[in-house]
């Protein structure tokens, strides 16, 4: 009877992992090409060099940290500041805690590519941003949708 009771503690336990798994599926948004290039423009324009990411994103890991990277579902502790290629800081945390599925694709996408105690900034074409959503940031000031913008992240933690 014990075998029979563990045997499908252990079925359980598996079933359980693949649904959790299958509810934070993997974020796979690419950017078209038109908003990939207006990156590509930018980083030329100020002499940057990035890497791209599957998505059509680029990114700068600043420093790669150690110990484990964060997936889609996980819980991350990050200062973060966003801000427009003009310099204009729309957004900006010293220390926030965020569920990734809750954030925009780059995020999503972006923040597992470094791993606890790493930091790297996101060129955020449109589509894995805002969108074509225009947003009025904390000072007032409107940004218009289809802006590309780019953030600056540090991951302290993670679960």
């Amino acid at each position: 009877m014990s075998k029979l009771v563990a045997g499908l503690a252990v079925i359980l336990l598996m079933s359980t992992g693949c649904s959790k798994k299958s509810e934070c599926p993997e974020e796979n948004t690419v950017a078209p090409a038109s908003e990939e290039q207006m990156v590509k423009d930018y980083l030329t324009a100020n002499n940057l060099t990035a890497t791209k990411y599957k998505s059509n994103m680029y990114y700068q890991v600043l420093t790669p940290g150690t110990g484990g990277a964060p997936n889609a579902c996980s819980t991350v502790s990050v200062a973060y500041t966003g801000k427009l290629t003009d310099g204009h800081i729309f957004d900006s945390s010293p220390n926030a805690a965020f569920n990734l599925q809750g954030l925009i694709k780059a995020w999503i996408q972006g923040i597992p590519l470094i791993q606890k105690g790493g930091s790297i900034r996101l060129f955020v074409p449109p589509s894995l941003g805002y969108g074509n959503q225009s947003i009025t940031d904390k000072t007032g000031r409107v940004i218009p949708g289809g802006t590309l913008m780019i953030f600056d992240i540090s991951l302290f933690d993670f679960q």
